[in-house]
């Protein structure tokens, strides 16, 4: 298994920090850990899972690795995983437009 935790440093609803959970091996082994670790579906983003900080000591215990969020950009681009979100450019009019 190799699932990569970083710190929880990214704020988001109800005044918590999130940290985001990736898999440098496949998507079905980082959906298997959230559902173990008790993250719902719902909290994963194209390539990663975001857990509240109250849930990253139990992450680490379970076995994930906790990285730094570069280590784990790196490691997960190096993995072939990485779904970045859609850059959005100027079309020919100047009006934004998803780039594919």
């Amino acid at each position: 298994m190799s699932i990569l935790v970083d710190s929880p440093v990214w704020p988001g609803p109800r005044g918590w920090c999130f940290a985001h959970l990736v898999s440098d091996v496949s998507l079905d082994e980082l959906h298997a850990f959230a559902r173990e670790l008790g993250v719902p579906e719902r909290a994963f983003e194209r390539d990663h899972y975001d857990i509240p900080e109250h849930l990253h000591a139990r992450a680490v215990a379970l076995g994930a690795e906790h990285v730094s969020g570069r280590e784990l950009v790196a490691r997960l681009r190096a993995s072939g995983l990485r779904r970045p979100k859609h850059r959005r450019v100027p079309d020919e009019r100047g009006r934004p437009s998803s780039k594919v």
